[in-house]
């Protein structure tokens, strides 16, 4: 597995990279960066998500885990840039419960990519997997555009 690391608003992040695609994203730094060509691609995404000129990332991602969390991380991704969904949305939409839904998002193993921040809960913000939990969630929104849904 080779890794690669940036030092973006939310702390640095490093992406992980195995058989041809991003298989997490973790905060902190690498302990020996790599150079391939998808990593190097993956670095210049996410700089220009946080400089605010990509609202859509186009990585092949591999995330680990069940036929049901891959299916909660595809409807995670389709969610648009400052918008958000609830777990009782992604539940209704894969035909499943909130709570399980709840549980994929914060299993994601490729967050900010993979965007779990958009997903709420029903009276509230809900969770957050990453380092700063809620309050990476928040900064997140807020860098979306969707910090009116918190005011």
């Amino acid at each position: 597995m080779w890794s690669a690391s940036i030092r973006t608003p939310v702390g640095e992040l490093t992406v992980f990279e195995a058989e041809g695609a991003i298989v997490r994203l973790d905060w902190g730094r690498a302990q020996a960066p790599d150079n391939t060509p998808l990593l190097q691609e993956t670095l210049r995404q996410l700089e220009a998500y946080f400089a605010g000129s990509l609202t859509v990332f186009d990585l092949p991602l591999n995330p680990a885990g069940s036929e049901f969390q891959k299916a909660v991380c595809a409807a995670m991704s389709a969610i648009p840039f400052g918008e958000t969904r609830t777990y009782g949305d992604i539940a209704q939409e894969l035909g499943g419960a909130a709570q399980p839904v709840g549980n994929a998002c914060g299993a994601n193993p490729i967050p900010v990519i993979i965007p779990c921040h958009r997903v709420l809960g029903a009276n509230g913000l809900g969770g957050f997997s990453g380092a700063g939990g809620v309050e990476t969630k928040v900064a997140l929104l807020r860098h979306e555009g969707a910090a009116g849904l918190l005011i």
